[in-house]
């Protein structure tokens, strides 16, 4: 039989995503409530059809700070539950948070748990490259070509798997803009384990940059804006690569 607790705690489950809802709490003329991510996506109550406004219920956001509810990743395992505030730090570090395909196809729209990562990727995206030890080079053709694209491939060394990617965009002047990026496949608590370093030699030239990997649940754009990889313009590109072929050094270590 259900308590009180998980009887109020289901009251603030969105009915789109199913989520339990943050603030602030948005709801309809008839007082059904809808988290602040689904709502951009409506036009009206997908329980009663009314036409939606933006009207927040400050009644039960109050309600809200005091209830205990369960993280949003309880069906993947995980049995913790905290106050409001406490949710989104906890969710965001969350060992049970399901992960994305590390593929970054557009089509792919799978999400499993960390020990399947590998297993769907082998299956579903055999062009991906896989490379075993601490230190590979990364190889990523067509530097001349002016169009946006991305190159993946993954590391495997210490019992982890690293995403290694190599986002090419064109700004609104024209120039490219080259981000290499190393994400580990776990959380962003195991990423403090290791560190990196990337490396562009050739030609007399040298370009480094030693640092902590991110989680592969961190945002690529985020951590293109906050510079948390080795960036370069395609300039820089060109002075490093052979035949239109830029090789990243790439090498991995225990902390």
């Amino acid at each position: 039989m259900a308590t009180v607790q998980e009887d109020l705690a289901s009251e603030f489950q969105c009915p789109v995503c199913c989520n339990y809802i943050h603030t602030p709490i948005l709801q309809c003329p008839n007082s059904h409530l809808i988290c602040a991510n689904c709502r951009p996506k409506l036009t009206c109550c997908p329980i009663c059809r009314a036409r939606l406004g933006n009207f927040r219920n400050f009644a039960m956001e109050k309600v809200a700070r005091t209830l205990m509810l369960p993280c949003n990743y309880s069906t993947f395992g995980c049995a913790v539950a905290l106050l409001h505030t406490e949710r989104w730090a906890h969710e965001e570090a969350c060992e049970f948070r399901p992960y994305s395909c590390p593929s970054r196809l557009a089509s792919c729209k799978w999400e499993g748990s960390l020990e399947q990562v590998m297993t769907h990727l082998m299956t579903s995206h055999k062009s991906i490259a896989i490379l075993q030890g601490e230190a590979v080079v990364f190889p990523a053709s067509d530097i001349s070509q002016r169009r946006k694209r991305q190159s993946v491939m993954i590391q495997s060394c210490f019992g982890h798997h690293f995403r290694l990617l190599l986002e090419k965009r064109v700004k609104w002047d024209g120039h490219q803009h080259l981000s290499a990026i190393v994400q580990l496949i776990g959380t962003r608590k195991q990423t403090k384990k290791f560190a990196y370093k990337l490396e562009l030699n050739g030609h007399g030239r040298r370009l480094t940059l030693e640092a902590t990997p991110k989680s592969i649940h961190e945002q690529v754009t985020i951590i293109i804006l906050n510079s948390d990889c080795l960036q370069f313009d395609g300039y820089t590109a060109r002075l490093f690569a052979d035949d239109g072929i830029l090789r990243i050094h790439v090498s991995i270590s225990m902390v």
